[in-house]
């Protein structure tokens, strides 16, 4: 597997595993709004928090892989 490949694989798994825990973030607190609207004011402040470390995670994760493979 040369480096182009492996750059590839690890930006998409970098970009893919983020935007599937703010799907389901989402859908989560959906099912909860619907149970209970009046919490809405707490599961908002949940559901930005974890979107921010998600985004993170995924920053974090771009900024890693182009340190590890930025020098040839």
């Amino acid at each position: 597997m040369n480096q182009e490949t492996a750059v590839t694989l690890v930006m998409i798994g970098a970009i893919l595993g983020p935007a599937l825990v703010i799907a389901v973030i989402g859908a989560a607190s959906v099912k909860a709004l619907g149970r209970n609207p009046s919490a809405a004011p707490k599961i908002y402040m949940g559901v930005i928090l974890m979107i921010v470390f998600a985004e993170a995670t995924s920053v974090m994760a771009i900024l890693v892989t182009f340190q590890v493979f930025g020098s040839r």
